[in-house]
């Protein structure tokens, strides 16, 4: 079976099996930037939290979080983890969107998906795939995200190999499937959900897999 017709089977199945994902959890783009910064290195719970505590003070706001000073930024986002790191990482983004593009996002992604992709990896702490998250749920650019969950999958149904990187993983789908956001986004967010419930690191539930022996059909 060819690359395209097993990756279609792959939507296909993981589409049925657990349905619409509804991603990216967040209110706002900048919301959903600030999400994909703070996720780096923990679970989503612990960033919904650091969210509502940015919430609760009526803080998220480029320029209001911009203005915070950095020990203050750390501690509300400390449920994040790392904290500190992941304050110097939001504040390195925050000082790109405000003095750059004046706080302002719709500037940012107007730069069109090359310009803006290279101006989020410009800033320190922000690596492909933080970016492309930024792009895809916060700017719906048709980009899409590779990250451990799809990696996985990928090198266990033989469509990947160890030595492929970030940006041969995304060629691969991004050259077998329609230039489009909006399954740019189902796609990764099934592959998370997948990967989360059955394609485990250890001891993976592959016979209960959606996907097993997709690549026999």
């Amino acid at each position: 079976m060819r690359e395209r017709e097993i990756l279609r089977e792959i939507y296909e199945r993981l589409y049925r099996h657990f349905g619409p994902q509804g991603w990216w959890p967040g209110e706002t783009p900048f919301e959903v930037c600030v999400g994909a910064i703070l996720t780096q290195n923990t679970n989503w719970q612990n960033v919904e939290k650091a969210i509502a505590r940015l919430k609760e003070r009526n803080l998220l706001d480029p320029r209001k979080l911009y203005e915070l000073s950095p020990a203050e930024l750390a501690e509300l986002i400390r449920p994040a983890g790392y904290f500190r790191v992941k304050a110097k990482r939001l504040r390195n983004f925050l000082r790109l969107l405000n003095e750059e593009y004046q706080g302002d996002l719709g500037r940012l992604f107007a730069e069109g998906l090359a310009r803006a992709r290279e101006k989020l990896l410009s800033v320190s702490g922000i690596g492909p795939e933080t970016a492309d998250s930024i792009l895809l749920y916060a700017g719906g650019l048709p980009v899409f995200v590779i990250d451990a969950y799809t990696r996985r999958i990928l090198l266990r149904h033989g469509l990947a190999t160890e030595e492929m990187d970030y940006h041969e993983l995304q060629e691969l789908f991004q050259k077998n499937l329609p230039e489009d956001p909006a399954l740019f986004n189902e796609y990764h967010a099934l592959l998370v959900a997948c990967g989360k419930h059955y394609c485990r690191p250890r001891r993976p539930l592959c016979e209960d897999c959606p996907l097993y022996r997709v690549e026999e059909r």
